[in-house]
């Protein structure tokens, strides 16, 4: 009876160990959910990449976060398998990655680039947010107010009335004034003189300028004294933000689409640009920014 016994309790330890050991291999199991997410050399997108690295987390994911990468190298790390997902802007896809022509339809740039990624990188771009981070216009909301503008359009015809804070290359470069003035007509400053864009928001604050060229999600446009002008007739290509993913990557976690998809449906051009802000201006750490703005929309 003792034998017995003792073979039944041996099994039954051996049940135990067993499960024990399968148990284990479910935990193990889980590091082939590591996935490395990489930001460019950028605030704005550290802080985006900090944001789906949390959502991937809350998911049940293991994060790799390889940041401040060169956003001239960044797409070569995800085409050599450095990197598994970054995000990128619909605009440099198109014209700085992909070599074509401009477009200024963002859901035909978004397809066009979401097509030639897929045929020619095995990358797949999910799906992009309301966020522009494009080429745009500020002007100074004191002379914004005095002459009624509010377009580009109605930049155009008050021209004549405005000092112009040129960067130089924005002159002659293809998206700078010869765009503007083949879509708007020409732009007869009152004045135009070039400065470095580090100086542009200090120029236009110290009153030595009305309107500069800036990028449309950069934070100082936050503040009431710059006001950012609606490119009222489509001149420039939208710059949306998305993820781009590895194909291999999401036919292994086909989840991932669905868990950033919902986070970039959060993104608008003045929430990115408030987040940049709190960077950039009030000096914040971008980790803090980014988890302070996903636990406002974590559902």
């Amino acid at each position: 009876m003792k034998k017995i016994m003792k073979k039944a309790g041996m099994a039954l330890l051996a049940g135990i160990l067993g499960a024990g050991v399968l148990a284990g291999c479910g935990s193990s199991g889980d590091s082939d959910k590591l996935i490395r997410i990489a930001s460019k050399d950028l605030t704005e997108n550290e802080i985006v990449t900090e944001i789906y690295a949390l959502a991937l987390e809350d998911a049940g994911y293991k994060v790799e976060r390889k940041f401040n990468i060169s956003s001239s190298v960044i797409h070569a790390s995800i085409t050599s398998d450095e990197i598994d997902i970054y995000p990128e802007y619909t605009g440099t896809g198109l014209l700085t990655v992909l070599g074509m022509d401009p477009l200024t339809d963002e859901q035909e740039v978004y397809d066009t680039v979401k097509e030639a990624y897929d045929k020619q990188y095995q990358l797949t771009w999910l799906e992009y947010s309301a966020a522009n981070d494009g080429q745009g216009l500020a002007i100074r909301t004191e002379a914004a107010e005095k002459y009624g503008i509010s377009t580009i359009s109605d930049l155009q015809q008050h021209a004549g009335e405005l000092r112009f804070a040129s960067q130089g290359e924005f002159d002659e470069r293809s998206d700078g004034i010869p765009a503007l003035e083949a879509v708007y007509g020409p732009f007869e400053w009152k004045s135009s003189n070039i400065y470095s864009n580090a100086l542009k928001y200090q120029v236009l604050e110290n009153d030595e300028a009305d309107v500069a060229p800036v990028y449309t999600t950069e934070g100082r446009l936050v503040e009431e004294q710059f006001t950012l002008l609606e490119d009222d007739k489509h001149v420039w290509p939208p710059y949306n933000l998305a993820p781009v993913v590895r194909n291999d990557v999401l036919e292994e976690h086909p989840d991932i689409a669905d868990i950033l998809n919902k986070i970039s449906a959060e993104f608008t051009t003045e929430n990115i640009t408030g987040l940049n802000a709190k960077v950039e201006i009030d000096k914040e750490e971008y980790a803090d920014v980014a988890r302070e703005f996903y636990e406002s929309i974590k559902k």
